[in-house]
């Protein structure tokens, strides 16, 4: 077993569960004999580079604290979405973080992230086979997009689910109130991947049928003439609609209904807008009231609603990244499979990171319905245990108690 130290970092699009994770690492690798010094990365592999640590058993020096960064939203310790080598000089890059490591003798690497993180974890592997070095590299699951291979779930995804569905909930009994016809067209994250927008068929009107009457996603085409079509048959039956739209809504020729030409370092357009393109096309074609609501970050950033299971599995996923790291393994994500039967539970191991960088997992063509404008019973029964249980957060003043990372410095 190797002894020195180690380095906890966040990337990516921030959660309302990842510092659970934060914190699920940093109780795993407190006490063992292996790990002495446990320092954060500030701003995920941008900071590393530059040598920007803190040692977080001087800030999080009481349980009170590690409690409450359990329910703190977005990421303590900062974020990035800095791609290994965009700058053309990712051979010197690749030597200034393990000079890094060498320095401040780091022996484990944990990097708390999504698609882009697990892609950082595998160039860093790479470059140490090739090039020796003793650092065990671990990636720690956190995306609310839900779409990384190799796992049930993805922390984080359950409790923007839960804040989702209940916000598609409330604005239904809030469109319903008004004896009109009226449309309420609601957009939330998803550039490829459309859980986000699937999770909204858990939310249910007091009579027990679904709020969001119907729901596209980006893996089936999206066509206007169906979207009304879709629309004229639901109207038979009621006078208030509610309708959810990935973000990355495209069409039959993999055209997306809203996205900016501007790229980021890893080559993704900025999404945004599309339930504003839906809208007008409604109002246009069918005349009635329309309004588009757009819930963007609140759906990573709504720790007032965490789901408790969310929480508690990012706390264990984390803890089981150090066991990982002390048993050996490097170059390896912390993955789930549920577990067979009615019972909810997982199964928790490993997986190659050159099984789970750069890929993606989409939502199956079982989990919506014929039409492929609603969730069928097995999308509804993989997402409902995934929102179960509620959080109490500490308040002050009325308002939710957060950790701070400025602040305890």
């Amino acid at each position: 077993m190797k002894i020195g130290n180690c380095i906890i970092a966040q990337s990516g699009g921030p959660t309302a569960a990842i510092n659970a994770t934060l914190a699920g690492v940093f109780q795993g690798a407190s006490g063992q004999f292996a790990i002495g010094r446990i320092f954060g990365g500030l701003n995920g592999i941008e900071g590393i580079l530059n040598g920007r640590l803190v040692e977080l058993q001087k800030v999080l020096d009481s349980e009170e604290k590690i409690q409450l960064l359990k329910t703190t939203p977005s990421s303590f310790l900062g974020s990035c979405r800095y791609k290994l080598g965009q700058s053309g000089q990712k051979e010197a890059e690749m030597q200034q973080l393990f000079q890094v490591f060498q320095e401040n003798n780091i022996k484990y690497f944990f990097y708390i992230g999504g698609n882009d993180s697990m892609d950082t974890i595998l160039q860093l592997e790479e470059y140490q086979r090739s090039h020796g070095g003793d650092v065990s590299f671990i990636g720690v699951p956190k995306t609310i997009d839900n779409d990384l291979t190799c796992i049930d779930h993805t922390p984080g995804f359950g409790s923007a689910a839960k804040y989702i569905a209940t916000s598609v909930q409330e604005i239904a009994l809030d469109t319903a109130v008004y004896d009109m016809d009226s449309i309420v067209v609601v957009e939330v994250m998803g550039r490829n991947a459309g859980w986000l927008a699937l999770s909204a068929a858990l939310a249910k009107n007091a009579d027990g049928t679904p709020a969001a009457d119907l729901i596209y996603l980006p893996e089936f085409a999206f066509d206007y003439d169906t979207l009304i079509a879709d629309i004229q048959k639901v109207q038979e039956r009621k006078r208030q609609i509610v309708i959810v739209v990935s973000e990355g809504i495209q069409d039959a020729e993999g055209n997306r209904i809203a996205e900016a030409a501007t790229k980021d370092s890893f080559g993704h357009g900025q999404l945004g807008g599309a339930a504003k393109h839906v809208e007008a096309v409604i109002k246009e074609r069918l005349g009635v009231k329309v309004r588009a609501v757009e819930l963007n970050v609140c759906q990573r950033a709504a720790g007032h609603f965490l789901s408790a299971r969310d929480v508690n599995e990012s706390v264990m996923l984390g803890k089981k990244a150090v066991e990982a790291a002390l048993a050996g393994k490097s170059g390896v994500m912390v993955t789930t499979k549920r577990n067979d039967g009615p019972m909810y539970g997982l199964t928790i191991g490993t997986t190659e990171i050159e099984k789970i960088a750069n890929q993606e997992k989409v939502v199956p063509e079982s989990f919506v319905n014929a039409e492929k404008n609603g969730a069928s019973a097995a999308g509804i029964a993989y997402l409902k245990p995934l929102i179960q249980g509620e959080v109490t957060i500490p308040m002050e003043d009325g308002l939710p108690k957060y950790a701070s990372l400025s602040r305890w410095l």
